[in-house]
């Protein structure tokens, strides 16, 4: 009977907020969906276990996981909102704190994570009450008040699984306010446990076979643009680079990131991965042959890509219906062919992204079912078609009602109990002989990602060819050091540790006047911060350009943010 294969690969990442020279974490974004959102997908899985999935772990995101593990194994606390929240006297703390946690304690989807809470809608209303610039009212703010919102903030951040389970979280949101120091320690406690719990809850699904875990080069590099930038004209053939000709070394940096990535993966998984979800879903042919080398068996990109690969291919055949050249992986001719690609379905995943936070749960999960209903019987007869939805596994949830709980559930459950639609993972697809029959060669691979099937969201405008030009830069310097022999061993290692961070490809994607004004300054200063930390370690001086703001954003923003349509 033909059956229709779907992998949900949901892709775990988030950048590398910690500020090198410090050990501090400049923003808490990690710890925070950490408790929110990496709980909830793996209790979603372990309460469906007939459901199978691709997770995929950025190794930079392990690590920081790993470091918030032994800040309260040690109790030496380097993120700003949780030292407040187990600080015992909050009616005394300092200006800069009050401001920080009115600038800190809000940032949420005010429709789905405050709101519902008139508690914590309450203390919103008072902070707008007064005047922010006004330093004398803010005086007038209470240490309660203070201990109110940050334990509502937090609570706001908890995954619904614990929300729905835990009889402390139950107790203090139904107690609602003038929570204790003892409340606050409890709740601090709690989000230990429940980070220290991740990585082995994980390993057990996988252990379990009913997870595949995947990985990304290690620090998250838009890896194609490192390797060469003019690959992005194979999608925008008109599109303005950086000034610098080549990112130097590119090629072997993203070797580096991928070796050390794939050694990461082993240690915290016990298992080397099969395959890759590049950054960004961002390939390239030099980048397929650089997995090759590494014995990977399979990658995935975005649908655009596809589409940009097939005219790129025969330019002058028209693209066939989708459901005949979609729904199967392919391997490229030439020295990277026993790396199989699979390519996303980007209306399938982009529903979920962006368009079914708006629907009833069971509304959304039945909808996505008739999707796939339609493609099993729109593909050839004789061909099991597999279907790839990816999509971050953590930014999505926050525009849901109660963190998606209600839509994955029922999502699972159908899936759990379809006739012809099974899960699968992209190891166990190609582990299966009679699936060998399905994969076909793409005679020539477009390189782009999954937003737009190009890279404009990392490069092409005057901010982020600037920001390449200023880590071009810094890398020749590097380069130069390296070669030197005023650094000792340990002092390139940490250099080389704080380059990578600087390679990540977040910073480019923040850059640019269609993201939010505030989001875009926290990136523009990490940016810049980890710079300044790679020139320090270098022992030269540090640019001035490397101080002035590379983009400010917009306070109109709209289509910007965390997320991205991929068309």
């Amino acid at each position: 009977m033909k059956q229709l294969n779907l992998v949900l690969l949901w892709h775990m990442h988030q950048p590398d907020y910690r500020d090198y020279a410090t050990g501090e974490f400049f923003l808490p974004w990690v710890y925070l969906h950490a408790i929110k959102d990496y709980t909830d997908m793996a209790y979603h899985l372990e309460a469906h276990p007939q459901v199978k999935a691709v997770i995929n772990f950025a190794p930079v995101l392990l690590d920081q996981l790993e470091d918030f593990a032994k800040q309260f194994t040690t109790g030496q606390i380097r993120t700003p909102l949780l030292r407040l929240l187990i600080a015992p006297e909050l009616e005394h703390i300092a200006l800069q704190d009050r401001l920080y946690l009115f600038d800190s304690c809000f940032l949420s989807d005010h429709k789905t994570m405050l709101q519902p809470y008139p508690a914590y809608n309450r203390l919103f209303e008072l902070y707008n009450t007064f005047n922010r610039h006004s330093e004398s009212e803010l005086t007038y703010f209470s240490g309660q008040y203070f201990a109110d919102l940050l334990v509502w903030y937090h609570l706001a951040w908890m995954g619904e699984s614990v929300r729905r389970n835990n009889e402390f979280v139950m107790r203090l949101m139904a107690q609602c306010e003038r929570f204790s120091y003892a409340d606050r320690l409890q709740l601090f406690k709690l989000i230990g446990e429940l980070i220290e719990q991740l990585i082995p809850r994980y390993r057990k699904l996988a252990e379990s076979g009913q997870i595949e875990l995947s990985t990304t080069p290690h620090y998250h590099p838009l890896a194609p643009l490192l390797i060469d930038f003019s690959s992005a004209r194979d999608s925008q053939p008109d599109v303005a680079l950086p000034s610098y000709q080549c990112y130097p070394g590119g090629r072997g940096r993203v070797a580096f990131h991928l070796s050390s990535a794939i050694a990461s993966h082993q240690r915290y998984f016990n298992e080397k991965p099969a395959g890759i979800w590049p950054a960004e879903g961002a390939v390239s042919t030099p980048l397929l042959k650089i997995l090759a080398e590494q014995n990977e068996r399979w990658t995935a990109s975005g649908e655009g890509v596809l589409i940009n690969s097939l005219r790129a291919s025969q330019p002058e055949v028209p693209l066939p219906d989708r459901n005949r050249y979609l729904y199967r992986p392919y391997r490229i001719a030439g020295e990277a062919e026993q790396i199989a690609c699979f390519f996303r379905d980007d209306r399938l995943s982009d529903l979920i992204g962006f368009e079914y936070a708006r629907w009833f749960g069971r509304d959304a999960a039945e909808n996505f079912i008739q999707a796939l209903e339609r493609i099993y019987h729109d593909t050839p007869t004789a061909e099991d078609p597999i279907v790839s939805v990816v999509l971050d596994g953590e930014n999505a949830w926050e525009s849901y009602p109660y963190n998606g709980f209600y839509f994955l559930d029922d999502l699972y459950s159908l899936i759990e109990s379809h006739v012809f639609i099974r899960t699968e993972t992209y190891r166990n697809y190609l582990s299966d002989a009679k699936n060998s029959n399905n994969i076909k060669t793409l005679p020539i691979l477009a390189a782009g990602s999954w937003v737009y099937g190009t890279f404009s969201t990392w490069i092409g405008d005057k901010e982020k060819n600037r920001a390449w030009d200023m880590l071009c830069a810094a890398k020749h310097s590097f380069d130069l050091a390296m070669q030197g022999t005023r650094l000792t061993d340990e002092e390139k290692e940490l250099a080389n540790r704080q380059l990578a961070s600087c390679e990540s490809s977040d910073w480019f994607w923040w850059f640019g006047d269609y993201n939010p004004a505030h989001s875009v300054a926290s990136f523009d200063q990490l940016f810049r911060k980890n710079l300044m930390n790679l020139y320090r370690l270098l022992k030269l001086p540090i640019p001035s350009t490397v101080y002035e703001p590379i983009s400010k954003g917009s306070e109109q923003a709209e289509t910007g943010g965390t997320m991205q349509r991929s068309s």
